[in-house]
């Protein structure tokens, strides 16, 4: 029997233990999440590299070993010494550095990394119109910004029937939090409004839904899932509107030179 976990769209993933994604899931597969996004922005050894939202920190670990990159594994929920060990434990602890942090009081000098990504994740906090301004302050000039998250490949108004009504398993798909979901326009528009942000660039996972879908069953199947699946309205669905997003962009000079100031602040053309 195939396994549903090794995808041809996903050849670096495949070389990872099938148990171990498994084990350590919060949500849609990471790590497949991840090696998409790493096509748009190419890191390469010796880079820093900023894992915001890391969860148990498989993304971390996964671009730690494929690509020879520093990386500051941070999360609000998961302990750092629950992500050391793990990290150690794979052979990268010397690549990955743990820490808990909140989204909006990053500990970090400006200009610090040479990539900030951020996997199923941004969503909760990166629609702000301010965030993306922010954030960036973190990154080198020239740095590179990625993001992937649950999103809608066609906006709506009212949530489609099939989002809505119970599972088999009682469980619906569409809950409140879910409005953070948002097309890829929307996230082209909303990124390529900051000055601070060039040469971005936003598409859909092809068949995202799929992935999504098949990850739930087998995390399913594994008994291992920490919520009722959504596999059944992800099916009922077939990617008419859910499925992923991915946005890259470049810090640019602009940033460095007027959006921010340490001894002025958020500069927004008003003086005094």
């Amino acid at each position: 029997m195939t396994n549903p976990l090794i995808k041809p769209e996903f050849p670096l993933s495949a070389k990872y233990d099938p148990d171990w994604m498994l084990d350590n899931q919060m949500g849609p597969n990471a790590v497949w999440l991840m090696e998409w996004l790493a096509e748009g922005l190419t890191p390469r050894p010796g880079l820093r590299v900023l894992d915001l939202g890391c969860g148990r920190a498989m993304t971390s670990v996964f671009l730690a070993r494929e690509f020879g990159v520093q990386v500051w594994a941070a999360d609000l929920w998961i302990s750092p010494e629950f992500n050391r060990v793990r990290a150690e434990a794979a052979g990268v602890g010397s690549l990955v550095y743990p820490l808990r942090a909140e989204a909006h009081a990053l500990p970090f000098p400006e200009a610090f990394f040479d990539l900030v990504v951020s996997v199923d994740a941004y969503q909760y906090f990166g629609t702000d119109v301010l965030y993306l301004g922010y954030l960036t302050r973190f990154l080198k000039p020239g740095g590179r910004i990625g993001m992937v998250v649950p999103g809608l490949t066609q906006a709506f108004t009212e949530v489609p029937e099939h989002l809505a009504r119970p599972q088999s398993n009682g469980k619906v798909f569409w809950e409140d939090e879910c409005w953070s979901f948002k097309t890829a326009d929307w996230w082209r528009e909303h990124w390529s409004r900051n000055q601070g942000v060039a040469d971005v660039l936003v598409n859909l996972l092809p068949d995202g839904w799929r992935h999504w879908h098949d990850f739930e069953l087998a995390v399913e199947a594994s008994g291992k899932s920490h919520f009722p699946s959504d596999a059944e309205a992800l099916a009922a669905d077939q990617g008419k509107f859910i499925g992923f997003v991915r946005a890259v962009g470049r810090r640019t000079d602009w940033m460095a030179e007027n959006l921010y100031s340490p001894d002025v602040g958020v500069r927004c053309g008003v003086d005094g």
